[in-house]
């Protein structure tokens, strides 16, 4: 099986307007699009498109239509001609628990055969938007990708800037790290890091006790973090427009 979860832990360090940290422990499942149907069958307390303690549902991601989710990367794939002979894709992401998720940041890892040839960075935000980063991999060992920030993230961020991914194709160890920065340095680091465990129930059952309601501590820990950031001064900046899905081929 390909599919597997990693334990680990995701930090944010903020160096400016004004200087904050968060770091909280997660675990993110990497699921190999081929195996949900297996998985929702293997695995008594997980489901596809079902309320369960754990679940994954179709229109979560993608087109969040419900829609086969490797038919819109592929799609995708071939419409910015990157390529047409995908085998495989893996995403990154947390799992509903009690039918409740919000992912911050989810990745498609797109292969032909064991060959990593594209990454959709799938990014939302609070109100219900996302925007989706896909980028052309030439080089497996080294995953280093630019562009600019074109979605609204956090009310306390500018618009005006540029995120600089850095990543391991995932094996035994997970690791994306993303920094922001302006004209005049860097303004945010975002790391997320794990280690691999079996996709099974007995992982699920340990990880539920584990990570007690992780995905609504998650949400709740961004907006008490956005508490504190108002707290320290941070200023406000509002949405200029409302995007509900919307993707961009970005060209290292």
């Amino acid at each position: 099986m390909n599919s597997c979860i990693y334990n680990g832990a995701v930090t944010h360090q903020r160096f400016k307007p004004v200087k904050h940290t968060l770091k909280y422990k997660t675990f993110s499942l990497l699921i190999d699009l081929d195996e949900l149907e297996l998985l929702d069958k293997k695995i008594s307390i997980f489901s596809l498109n079902k309320f369960n303690v754990f679940s994954f549902y179709n229109k979560d991601h993608g087109l969040r239509d419900g829609s086969f989710l490797k038919d819109w990367v592929i799609e995708n794939l071939r419409k910015f001609n990157i390529s047409s002979q995908i085998t495989k894709v893996k995403l990154l992401c947390y799992p509903r628990i009690f039918g409740y998720v919000f992912n911050p940041l989810s990745i498609f890892y797109c292969y032909e055969k064991e060959n990593l040839r594209a990454i959709f960075y799938e990014v939302k935000n609070t109100f219900n938007e996302q925007h989706t980063y896909i980028f052309k991999v030439t080089n497996n060992d080294k995953i280093e990708q630019k562009c600019k920030k074109k979605f609204y993230v956090s009310p306390f961020m500018d618009m005006n800037t540029y995120y600089n991914f850095k990543l391991l194709n995932p094996n035994e160890r997970l690791s994306v790290f993303i920094k922001q920065t302006d004209s005049s340095g860097t303004v945010l680091t975002a790391t997320q890091v794990g280690d691999k465990k079996e996709f099974s129930l007995k992982q699920l059952l340990i990880n539920f006790f584990k990570y007690p309601l992780m995905t609504f501590k998650i949400i709740s820990s961004i907006h008490f973090e956005a508490f504190l950031l108002w707290r320290k001064g941070a200023i406000y900046r509002g949405r200029e427009k409302k995007i509900i899905n919307n993707l961009s081929y970005e060209e290292n």
